[in-house]
């Protein structure tokens, strides 16, 4: 098991940006932050990078009883997803809740990590 988990996509980049987004909603997820991370380091270091965003996505709902088993837990949320441009298309993937709240937290909190994963899978599975 790893602590990502993800696909490659035939969809251009801002297609892909916008399925996931899509695709996060239906399963209860707001994106909550959007970092461009080709635009941020063209600004602050100068340099090129390829397509490449961070989306901070979040459900509330397991938030909340995440936070409520662990109060420092905040400092894994939101969950992330990145999506970045390749040669073939685009390459999407996201934290694997179950593998890092498992790793981190221990026994307490796998139903909730389980859960999220099966989220975070179906949003996969859908680009």
């Amino acid at each position: 098991m790893s602590y990502y988990i993800g696909k490659k996509t035939s969809l251009g980049f801002a297609e892909a940006v916008e399925k996931v987004t899509e695709e996060l909603q239906k399963e209860g997820f707001g994106v909550i932050t959007e970092i461009d991370v080709k635009e941020t380091f063209k600004k602050k270091l100068d340099l090129d990078f390829r397509p490449y965003i961070i989306l901070g996505a979040c459900n509330p709902h397991y938030a909340h009883q995440a936070l409520e088993l662990d109060d420092k837990i905040g400092a894994l949320l939101p969950c992330n997803f990145i999506v970045q441009k390749t040669d073939e298309g685009s390459e999407v993937f996201a934290m694997n809740p179950q593998y890092t709240m498992s790793k981190l937290l221990g026994d307490g909190i796998e139903e909730i990590a389980e859960a999220i994963t099966v989220k975070v899978q179906n949003v996969l599975d859908r680009i």
